[in-house]
């Protein structure tokens, strides 16, 4: 290849996403003491919270997916050229930013964010302004089981990395909008309810799935019909 013609991409070239990317991963390493924090404070309350309650207790712990689970991201954004990406738990944005980076450098698509608390959402959009890719990306705000079911299809690609319990919920609310094709990234697959599992892994309910080793192990799943 010629020397003059090298390829870019938009996590090599753009500085100010590898800068809030590591800023990101930084923020992390105070998630455990974020969470505990929060266990604590149900446990004094002695009564079972709200998922809205609990994402206000854990408003400051960041979560990203791993490096290599977002250039992951990024690379099916790219392959596939999804016109409709949906995210299900955007926190900071970290995931979503590799997501709008893809969708930018394919030049058309957009990136559904969800998101449950209030903080959480007002950083990640921050997050995209600073690295330029906002005009690619919808975050919106409540309950993902209710606010996916307005979104526009076909969704080509989904990530799934909010609370565990709802992967499968989620992922139901978006099924009647998914195609042959679509391909679904589970995050955190050690954490992962086995009726999600039994769902994806059972042929009759239309997909084909592998665990990765990529960051805390990943689901990988193909519609096919």
């Amino acid at each position: 290849m010629n020397a003059g013609l090298q390829p870019t991409s938009a996590l090599s070239q753009n500085l100010e996403l590898a800068r809030v990317l590591s800023e990101l991963l930084e923020v992390a390493t105070g998630d455990d003491r974020v969470i505990a924090n929060a266990r604590a404070t149900v446990a004094e309350r002695g009564e079972e919270p709200t998922l809205g309650e609990i994402s206000e207790l854990c408003s400051e712990a960041a979560l990203p997916v791993r490096p290599e689970v977002g250039r992951l991201l990024y690379m099916l954004v790219r392959i596939l050229r999804p016109d409709i990406v949906v995210e299900f738990g955007t926190s900071f944005g970290a995931s979503l930013l590799y997501l709008a980076a893809g969708v930018h450098e394919n030049g058309s698509g957009k990136v559904y964010g969800t998101e449950m608390s209030g903080k959480k959402l007002a950083r990640a959009r921050h997050n995209l302004d600073r690295v330029g890719l906002a005009e690619h990306a919808v975050i919106i705000e409540g309950d993902a089981r209710e606010t996916l079911s307005s979104i526009p299809g076909p969704v080509k690609l989904v990530l799934l990395d909010g609370w565990k319990e709802l992967y499968l919920p989620v992922l139901k609310v978006l099924e009647p909008k998914m195609t042959p094709g679509t391909v679904v990234v589970a995050d955190n697959l050690s954490m992962l309810p086995p009726e999600y599992l039994d769902h994806v892994r059972t042929p009759a309910h239309h997909y084909v799935s592998i665990s990765l080793p990529l960051g805390d192990g990943i689901e990988l799943s193909l519609r096919i019909g």
